[in-house]
């Protein structure tokens, strides 16, 4: 079929140690780390006692008592960040036809966090089996349902076009980018809020990954415990945020004068079938999403000027990612720099792929190819160009992002530079 080209107008963001795209770019482009010891609990008694936490204020974002008292952490970001995006595309959504605009938002874990800690109300800390349900918060069953992400930026802007939660593990923010993209380029929707949010350091998330030894436990160094690609790579650092794109169908954009920052070129995703939490060496379900989406955006491996890795910092995710861009780009992934923003704001779960999506825009729009942090030691088995330490200026025209995420999600989106759009 014949596609419509996609744009992007906006970028939000609520990331660790920047709320905002100014400060989240300054931070990435200088390869400073946000990650520390947990400061929302107590963590003393965790393996994994480091993450990169936002140091948010609802109020100072512009949102009421009444707003944060009904919405979940994950679900302020998300509203500061869209609010940010929408801004940034200079766009009334409003006053936008409302059946033909739509909202795509991914989260891995929702509303967790509200969740515990209304469980620890009304069971007294887990003392009570019979809990007693009058010291909930009068608004818990809205963070019983990962749908509410979507729906509450829905009602904020007065959506009534495609709106839908997609919630696939650490891909969801990637698989959220692109089910908008489709969305605008099958005809469904001319404009779409797209992108992701997870709030997800709490006692029970952390204990989670603390049982698969899947984070970092470099307590006493927590600005380098993320070190991914690095051979002394020991886990991942968890994260929270949100990022927010304006998606809009081209020729809408340019209609009504936006800036159009960069197009959305090509996405797919692919399951592997093969473990909950492992990955394959040979990467092959990761490349086949290279592949199909490079198809979709009608370019060669070699027009891929940046690849923004998953790089979450474990031993077998920084390997099966290397392979698998090996396997697709061929002797150009060896030319070809590829950098991981979590070594700088940690692995934000569903959110990370949104966030790491902005990350492109942005270095599509500086011309600057963001650095992997602390990579100072490397592993034979990943032998690519990983930009250690410092951002470095680059021409680029086209970009890849890839995810991975538990449960066998595999996922890649293309961006490519507004006069380089096929």
């Amino acid at each position: 079929m014949n596609r419509r080209r996609v744009a992007v107008t906006g970028t939000g963001v609520v990331a660790p140690g920047g709320i905002g795209v100014p400060s989240f770019w300054n931070l990435l482009s200088n390869g400073r780390t946000a990650t520390r010891r947990i400061s929302l609990f107590d963590p003393s008694a965790l393996r994994s006692q480091i993450a990169a936490e936002c140091d948010f204020d609802p109020s100072a974002h512009g949102l009421d008592e009444e707003t944060t008292r009904r919405c979940d952490r994950y679900i302020q970001f998300a509203l500061v960040a869209a609010a940010e995006a929408v801004r940034d595309a200079g766009i009334d959504l409003r006053r936008q036809a409302p059946w033909r605009t739509g909202v795509t938002l991914g989260t891995a874990v929702g509303g967790t966090t509200r969740l515990e800690h209304d469980y620890v109300l009304v069971s007294e800390r887990g003392s009570r089996w019979d809990v007693d349900e009058r010291r909930a918060e009068p608004h818990l069953h809205r963070a019983f349902s990962p749908s509410t992400l979507a729906s509450a930026v829905a009602e904020e802007f007065g959506v009534h076009g495609p709106v839908q939660t997609v919630s696939t593990g650490c891909t969801s923010g990637l698989d959220a980018v692109g089910y908008a993209y489709h969305a605008v380029a099958e005809g469904r929707a001319d404009i779409c809020v797209a992108g992701a949010s997870d709030s997800p350091i709490s006692p029970i998330t952390m204990a989670c990954f603390d049982a698969i030894k899947a984070t970092s436990p470099n307590n006493d160094d927590p600005a380098h415990a993320s070190r991914p690609f690095d051979a002394d790579r020991n886990g991942f650092v968890m994260g929270e945020g949100a990022g927010v794109l304006v998606l809009e169908e081209l020729e809408h954009a340019r209609a009504r004068g936006a800036e159009v920052y960069c197009e959305i070129a090509g996405y797919a995703t692919f399951g592997n079938s093969y473990h909950m939490t492992g990955l394959t060496k040979e990467g092959l379900e990761m490349s086949r999403a290279i592949d199909t989406a490079l198809d979709q955006a009608r370019l060669d491996a070699s027009d891929i000027d940046y690849v923004n890795a998953h790089g979450s910092g474990t031993l077998q995710n920084d390997r099966h990612e290397t392979a698998a861009v090996k396997r697709s780009l061929g002797a150009h992934a060896y030319v070809t720099p590829m950098s991981s923003i979590k070594s700088m704001v940690g692995h934000s779960l569903g959110a990370i792929g949104a966030i790491e999506v902005v990350a492109c825009v942005l270095a599509l729009a500086h011309q600057v190819v963001p650095p992997t942090a602390n990579y100072e030691t490397p592993d034979p088995e990943c032998d690519l160009d990983y930009v250690p330490r410092v951002a470095r200026e680059r021409k680029l025209r086209s970009v890849l992002s890839v995810g991975s995420g538990f449960g066998g999600f595999q996922s890649a989106v293309v961006l490519t530079g507004p006069e380089e759009g096929r």
